[in-house]
């Protein structure tokens, strides 16, 4: 049962990283559309194919706030609730099969 255990810690580790490198990925989308930047620069084409699929679902739903897109706000905070239940439950699982 430790490898299953291993296996669950290595998965929650895993899940940090990723939730934590997309929501500075999202950080740098909101950066980007404040400032003029070159759109086909490698790196910005990068930010937006990445990001929009994601944030174009959410704008569907939830309508510009007196001129604000809200969209990168509202994933942030639903990738820190992912991340704040999914995590310690990987661990605990972990812990119970240890």
């Amino acid at each position: 049962m430790f490898v299953i255990s291993n296996f669950l810690v290595a998965l929650a580790n895993l899940i940090v990283i990723i939730v934590d490198l997309y929501t500075w990925i999202i950080i740098a989308r909101a950066v980007v559309s404040w400032v003029r930047v070159d759109a086909y620069h490698p790196v910005v084409r990068f930010i937006y194919q990445v990001t929009e699929p994601v944030l174009g679902r959410i704008r569907k739903v939830l309508p510009p706030f007196s001129g604000l897109d809200l969209s990168p706000m509202v994933l942030i905070f639903a990738l820190i609730f992912l991340k704040s239940w999914l995590v310690p439950t990987f661990e605990r699982l972990a812990n119970i099969l240890q």
